[in-house]
């Protein structure tokens, strides 16, 4: 993650896995609800290192679903450490992090993974990164909770979160409705709060 091991950051959703394929993407992180397949996307691609996990977009238990856990970020945060160790890699690095719809989850694990690799870096300047790599970009606020705990960032990071939706409130008033009725009208609430 350290800007001399990767020359490329993307972060995408399923139905645009296809237009990267000869984009040389090295490492993948994939993030998808559990019960999904593999995406066969991937089998175009050129040889690649890759992890899946498999958790729901929500911000809180729910009956029936699986919500991200201290042990997903854990996992993030590892992935991450190893590809900052590997040894130096001949040739150009591409990490691509994807989720369903690269809005949240892919978002919020780019935003643990800068903050990890850049420890000095203030949080609203990785968030300019973050929306620089994904302009809608609407970071999943568990996630970043505890990865702002293992990162010791002391609630920043979900703070600067929080700005970022608020943003994107700003550009796009009719979002507030739409992630309120997949059950994120938390962070809504709390972009739009004075």
């Amino acid at each position: 993650m350290k800007p001399a091991a990767f020359s490329l950051l993307t972060v995408c959703g399923l139905e645009e896995l296809e237009t990267h394929r000869e984009r040389r993407v090295t490492d993948v992180l994939s993030l998808l609800d559990p019960g999904t397949p593999e995406p066969s996307a991937f089998d175009a691609y050129n040889e690649h290192h890759r992890i899946t996990l498999h958790f729901h977009d929500i911000l809180e238990p729910q009956l029936g679903m699986i919500a991200p856990e201290p042990k997903d970020v854990e996992t993030i945060l590892r992935f991450g450490k190893e590809l900052e160790e590997q040894e130096t890699y001949s040739g150009e690095r591409h990490l691509l992090i994807h989720c369903h719809m690269g809005i949240s989850r892919s978002t919020a694990a780019m935003a643990m993974l800068l903050a990890q690799a850049h420890p000095d870096e203030e949080e609203d300047a990785i968030a300019e990164r973050l929306t620089a790599i994904r302009p809608k970009a609407w970071p999943n606020t568990r996630m970043l909770a505890f990865a702002d705990e293992m990162l010791s960032r002391g609630g920043r990071l979900t703070q600067a979160a929080r700005t970022m939706h608020g943003r994107l409130l700003a550009l796009q008033p009719n979002l507030a409705d739409v992630m309120r009725r997949i059950g994120r009208g938390r962070e809504v609430e709390m972009a739009i709060a004075p």
